[in-house]
């Protein structure tokens, strides 16, 4: 991963989001926030496995950590399992978006980017 490249941002109408991601050894600490007022709203930690099903493939234990009333378990958990999934590492993701009287088009923008980035980060990581 060539650190120059780092962070990571995009943006979509009213919604920007930045990713960060650290080495750790062998593991990836990586941070997701935007909107209004970035926070920390939900935490996931991916653990890679070889799949029961087919051993040359590997899977991943994820599991996360919410704070009350916030939304963004599952672009927490799908980030830290895809990373980890597809790295081999042990990837702790912490997310927090926040925006002010979001729509339904903020919702789609917000994942949308957040795929785009992912995928970035993944590009990174391979170089």
């Amino acid at each position: 991963m060539d650190p120059a490249s780092l962070p990571l941002t995009r943006s979509s109408g009213r919604i920007t989001l930045v990713l960060n991601c650290v080495r750790m050894g062998q593991d990836l600490c990586v941070t997701l926030a935007g909107g209004d007022r970035p926070h920390l709203g939900a935490v996931a930690l991916g653990q890679p496995y070889p799949s029961h099903q087919d051993p040359s493939r590997t899977s991943a234990s994820t599991s996360t950590l919410t704070l009350l009333g916030h939304k963004e378990e599952a672009l927490a958990r799908d980030l830290a399992d895809r990373l980890a999934r597809t790295t081999g590492a042990t990837v702790c993701v912490a997310c927090g978006i926040h925006v002010d009287g979001i729509t339904d088009q903020d919702l789609a923008d917000i994942h949308e980017l957040a795929e785009e980035l992912a995928r970035e980060l993944l590009v990174n990581l391979r170089a």
